[in-house]
């Protein structure tokens, strides 16, 4: 079992940044490639990113290539997703996730989730 909980969200100007952290529980979070999904309302949850096991790989969704950094520390049994040049159109309640597989962008094949932070950035 694995328990995420996400930090970080709040209400930025276009343009600005935000940093957002994903504790998780246990003593296995190595153990797990860690993704971080969104869903703006009224639309599917979607893949934003996803880094290996160890932090050495990582995936982004063409939308948020070159703005977002995905990266964690597994000493901390964190993820983080660093945020620059947001838009409007990243507005959205954004999730962590954990899976036993990488790389992974479906949704359905994570395991675990947070609870969700909103991020809601002003135009």
């Amino acid at each position: 079992q694995v328990q995420l909980v996400e930090s970080g969200g709040g209400l930025v100007q276009a343009g600005g940044s935000l940093r957002l952290s994903c504790a998780a529980s246990g003593r296995t979070f190595g153990s797990y490639a860690m993704g971080w999904f969104r869903q703006a309302p009224g639309k599917e949850r979607e893949f934003v990113t996803t880094i290996s096991f160890s932090g050495g790989s990582t995936l982004y969704a063409d939308s948020v290539k070159g703005r977002f950094t995905i990266s964690r520390d597994n000493a901390k049994n964190t993820v983080y997703l660093q945020m620059n040049s947001l838009k409007p159109e990243d507005t959205a309640v954004y999730y962590c996730a954990a899976t036993t597989m990488y790389p992974r962008s479906s949704a359905r094949t994570y395991d675990y989730w947070g609870q969700g932070t909103q991020v809601t950035v002003s135009s």
